[in-house]
């Protein structure tokens, strides 16, 4: 009975053994590899972050993560801060406790969610920003070029007002992609005659874009105002609408920042003083961040300067050959 029993036992520590070689080998590769290598079912867990989920552009490219994270075999958590930096911070958290392998965070306070990456850092997960830039343990920017979005709206209105005129500039929240936009613009229209006869924080929503604008309307009596530059598609929408309001159609037009399908609509309607947006890629741009996550994990080095998604111009002019998001 005991030969019995010791032979068990052997049995049973040369299974252990050889179990534990087996994990031993499979640690030798990344873990992303050693899983599909083992075929095991735990997939790549990556947290996304987003600003909101009502602006069309967030939902794209929430939309474009989940979809890309099929191809990548991966999971995707997608969380929406709503504008609040807290609610954004105690996600990151959360990220961090459900063990994810990547974080996508698209900050909606560049330097006020440095405390949070610092506790990604600490926990080794590596966070991509994406859309802004963000302060601290950064390993990768991917955004649009903002600076250049700011820079064609501005050379649009230079062209359509013939280098003179009184525009107004709704600015958003302070996050480095519409800090970029803002200087865009305004380095452009240094040296013309154009001069910026208000500037008000539209934080990036139509309705807070209408109520701005409608105080700038009265501030500014009719016949004033040649142009409105919107840092984004929805503010620029708001915009219109206090202008219709206020029946002052035919004084002013307004250029945005998105190529949201939203505004495209809203400039074919017959009428509309929306006359261009300076359009991103926001499905081009997530699927970029998330191969330049992958590379990190994979232990690959990657362009610590912000890497930029170019945008172009749309207008009333060419938008028919503009495919959208």
């Amino acid at each position: 009975m005991i030969i019995k029993n010791m032979r068990i036992s052997m049995i049973l520590m040369g299974l252990l053994l050889l179990f534990v070689a087996a994990c031993g080998s499979g640690n030798e590769t990344s873990g992303r590899g050693s899983e599909e290598e083992s075929g095991g079912e735990e997939k790549l867990k990556i947290g996304l972050t987003l600003n909101n989920l009502a602006n069309p552009f967030f939902v794209s490219m929430s939309e474009a993560a989940e979809e890309y994270s099929k191809e990548l075999n991966a999971e995707v958590i997608v969380q929406a801060a709503d504008a609040d930096l807290a609610k954004q911070t105690s996600q990151i958290e959360n990220f961090i406790t459900q063990g994810v392998d990547l974080i996508l965070l698209n900050a909606v306070d560049s330097k006020g969610i440095a405390g949070a990456i610092a506790q990604a850092d600490a926990a080794g997960i590596p966070v991509i920003s994406v859309d802004v830039g963000a302060a601290g343990s950064i390993e990768a920017t991917v955004t649009s070029d903002n600076y250049q979005a700011g820079v064609l709206a501005a050379e649009y209105i230079i062209e359509r007002l013939d280098g003179k005129g009184n525009v107004v500039v709704i600015d958003g929240p302070p996050v480095t992609a519409v800090k970029d936009r803002i200087a865009g613009f305004e380095d452009t229209i240094k040296g013309t005659d154009i001069k910026v006869v208000a500037k008000q924080n539209g934080e990036g929503s139509r309705e807070k874009g209408l109520k701005v604008m409608e105080s700038i309307l009265q501030a500014n009596e009719p016949g004033t105002i040649d142009a409105v530059f919107a840092n984004n598609d929805p503010v620029a929408i708001g915009a219109q609408i206090a202008q219709k309001q206020a029946g002052r159609q035919d004084e002013f037009f307004i250029v945005g920042v998105d190529g949201s399908p939203a505004v495209i609509e809203a400039m074919k309607k017959e009428g509309s003083t929306i006359a261009g947006t300076s359009a991103q890629h926001p499905a081009k741009m997530i699927k970029k961040a998330m191969d330049v996550g992958l590379k990190v994990l994979e232990g690959g080095s990657v362009e610590k300067e912000v890497i930029k998604i170019p945008v172009n111009l749309i207008t009333q002019e060419n938008m028919d050959s503009y495919s959208g998001w």
